[in-house]
């Protein structure tokens, strides 16, 4: 790879010519040397551009901006008013994933890996609802899931005026500052509005990195029950090892149902299930919420993602992975480590997200296009002097704080994870670090209260999972220093990590909340706590680092925040938006793709399923749940179980409908394949990256002829009228 600075010397050569003209002959004097300024070196990779397309930056369209024009040509169809509002109402939003309403009786769809806190919370006493499933039999038999919600999308309000007339009344400086007052009060003034209906909640969301603001009013529902779940083998089936691939098997579906008033809701907009499934070639509109994607970044940051970011980020998912199995294996029984188990099958899914995120983000072509995707913006912006000086240094600026994070790294990813209360770290070194930071503001007293409470609140964790936690950062230190680096040969003293980890607990202050509050105000007992010793090993450095990083990602999200501006200024509403984890439709096509040397088909089946459970005997991860292991004889082995689709997918999607031109369902998203995994954050690449989800004649096939759930059933076919 070639420097992304422009290599240049600066050579300056003087040449005096005197000429006596009295004296025979001439003289001239010598030349100094030339005067070469070194460029730096740039700690960044770069790219050859490749030819890139405007639909680089996705498919992942808002509702206010929805592209009907472009629908109709692609898929032959009239998207009216109607068919936007019905697809916005039937789509719901719940914590962390999508969703829908599937039924006249306000029956919710969403994936069985969205639901599994919910599934294992209504399991009663001897119940294992995770690991058995659950289906009520009857209505009375739902279940309620306790401090859960659903919200649904019902009105959508343009404040881009309200916003950026305020911003650009403040100072420069200041901007920032007048962009968060202005959301909250059109936040808050918009909550007022809708006061009166009770159960409404207003976000304020920022599209295209704040070249346009929409107010969406959620109607949030709070009375949701469980209404039929799969047993979590088939809901995960091929575990760790088949997540992120195709061809699947995978049955990852959960029911909930709204209720209001203790009666079951009967909303006006949802999805029937289709009759009839989908076939190669079929256009469909998966409608969802992705979580985040960054591809209206600079191919700087992008660079310096890839390079720095992700592969300390895997590191900690690693070693977090390795400790909290680590406890499961010491005592699986206790609640702790039961609901630990779902943190941990979440861990592992972001573990093999971001391995395929560093590929992609150092992969040749796909970067290429970005080089391409960026430049033709700037020469878009370049003809219009006023765009170019208002736009142009900004994505210099971008770039010039890229290197110097660079530079920072490792000391400003070394305390990730140690957030009060979070489950990535241990008890002890969260206070610790803590209160390292609270000796660094004397002069702040209300910070120094705030840090104090922090401490206050962060709650024990169970004795052995601590200590598994502090080899963890032990671990995650070894790795982004090296096992020989002076700092971490400092701490260990040539003792293990696990000895090292038993000093700590038996000797720190900071062990228990118990301990640490009685020493909050005597900064004498701590002086020489072993806690507090772990992290002055490093010295300034890790506290400067980490404070210069901060400030300078601050300074970068308001700068790509002013960049968005400008690819609105460019663009328009003919690319969508950066994802929000807010409500979007995107749309693409039916189709399989080669792998590995063969063709992946549109979709799988049943058989595939039982192949694949014979081929891997004894192996657990393909084991069949007791209901399963045998077919049924009314069970339909060539029914369609998972299928393919060019959809835009990205976290926060699972649980999506995927629904026909008729806005019936047709499937239902959980995941996207292995190519898709990496790239779909920074670029779509339609090539053989896929939407993978449930099909809907699987899920229909199994309901009926697996677990006999023929009130669901019925209640779906019925609802198709």
């Amino acid at each position: 790879m070639k420097s992304t600075l422009n290599k240049f010397a600066s050579i300056i050569t003087i040449i005096l010519l005197l000429t006596a003209c009295a004296a025979p002959q001439q003289v001239t004097a010598p030349a100094p040397e030339p005067v070469v300024q070194e460029t730096p070196v740039s700690m960044l990779p770069s790219f050859e551009p490749v030819p890139s397309s405007i639909l680089d930056n996705g498919r992942m369209w808002t509702f206010e901006y929805a592209p009907v024009d472009y629908f109709a040509e692609t898929y032959n169809f009239d998207p009216d008013d109607a068919w936007i509002e019905q697809a916005r109402m039937s789509a719901v939003r719940i914590p962390g994933c999508s969703g829908s309403f599937v039924s006249e009786k306000g029956l919710v769809m969403t994936n069985h890996h969205c639901a599994r806190n919910q599934i294992t919370q209504i399991g009663l006493e001897g119940e294992s609802t995770l690991d058995d499933g659950f289906y009520a039999v009857t209505l009375s038999d739902e279940r309620k899931i306790e401090n859960y919600y659903v919200d649904q999308l019902v009105d959508i309000r343009d404040v881009t005026d309200l916003i950026l007339d305020e911003v650009d009344a403040a100072p420069l400086e200041m901007q920032s500052t007048a962009r968060q007052d202005a959301i909250r009060r059109v936040q808050a003034a918009l909550g007022e509005e809708v006061a009166h209906y009770g159960d409404h909640q207003v976000q304020v969301v920022s599209l295209f990195n704040g070249g346009r603001y929409s107010a969406y009013i959620f109607r949030r529902f709070t009375d949701i029950r469980m209404v039929m779940a799969p047993e979590l083998q088939i809901g995960y089936y091929g575990g760790d090892t088949d997540n992120f691939t195709y061809p699947r098997y995978n049955l990852d579906m959960t029911f909930f149902r709204v209720y209001v008033d203790d009666e079951p809701y009967q909303p006006e907009f949802y999805f029937p299930f289709a009759e009839n499934g989908v076939e190669e070639g079929d256009g469909v509109f998966m409608i969802g919420n992705p979580g985040r994607t960054t591809r209206l970044n600079t191919v700087a940051q992008l660079a310096y993602t890839g390079t720095y970011d992700l592969p300390f980020r895997t590191s900690l998912y690693t070693r977090i992975i390795e400790g909290l199995e680590a406890f499961f294996e010491y005592d699986s029984t206790t609640p702790e480590a039961q609901q630990l188990r779902n943190t941990i099958f979440g861990l592992k899914n972001s573990q093999k997200l971001f391995g395929g995120q560093i590929l992609a983000h150092n992969d040749e072509y796909l970067m290429g296009r970005r080089v391409d995707n960026e430049q033709n913006f700037i020469d878009t912006l370049n003809e219009n002097p006023e765009l170019s000086a208002l736009y142009i240094p900004i994505i210099n600026r971008i770039a010039e704080i890229q290197e110097e994070k660079a530079t920072l790294a490792p000391y400003s990813f070394l305390t990730l994870g140690l957030t009060p209360n979070s489950f990535a770290s241990a008890a002890l070194l969260q206070r610790a670090y803590l209160y390292t930071i609270l000796s660094r503001i004397e002069d702040d007293e209300g910070g120094r209260l705030a840090l104090k409470s922090q401490i206050q609140n962060i709650r024990d964790k169970n004795p052995f999972l601590e200590k598994q936690l502090i080899i963890t950062h032990l671990n995650y230190l070894g790795d982004a220093l090296g096992s020989e680096h002076p700092y971490l040969q400092a701490i260990t003293e040539s003792r293990s990590y696990e000895a090292i980890a038993d000093q700590l607990i038996n000797n720190s202050v900071f062990a228990t909340a118990a301990q640490t509050e009685g020493i909050l105000e005597d900064p004498d007992a701590v002086a020489a706590d072993p806690a507090i010793s772990y992290f002055r090993t490093f010295g300034q450095r890790l506290f400067e680092n980490t404070d210069r990083n901060r400030e300078l990602v601050q300074e970068e999200g308001e700068l790509q925040t002013q960049l968005g501006r400008g690819w609105f200024a460019v663009y328009g509403t003919s690319i969508p938006p950066d994802a929000t984890f807010s409500p979007r439709i995107q749309d693409g096509m039916v189709t399989g793709y080669e792998y590995n040397g063969t063709y992946a088909p549109a979709y799988t089946t049943f058989y595939g399923l039982y192949d694949r459970h014979h081929s891997h005997v004894d192996e657990p991860e393909w084991a069949l749940p007791e209901r399963w292991s045998t077919p049924s004889a009314t069970l339909d082995l060539s029914t369609p179980v998972n299928f393919v689709s060019t959809n835009d997918i990205i976290g926060g999607n699972s649980g999506s409908p995927v629904v026909n031109i008729n806005l019936e369902i047709v499937g239902l998203a959980f995941d996207g394949n292995v190519e898709s995994m990496g790239s779909s954050t920074f670029i779509l690449d339609d090539r053989s990256a896929r939407a993978v989800s449930v099909d809907v004649r699987g899920m229909l096939e199994s309901l009926c002829n697996v677990y006999k759930a023929t009130r669901i059933v019925d209640e779906l076919e019925s609802s198709r009228n």
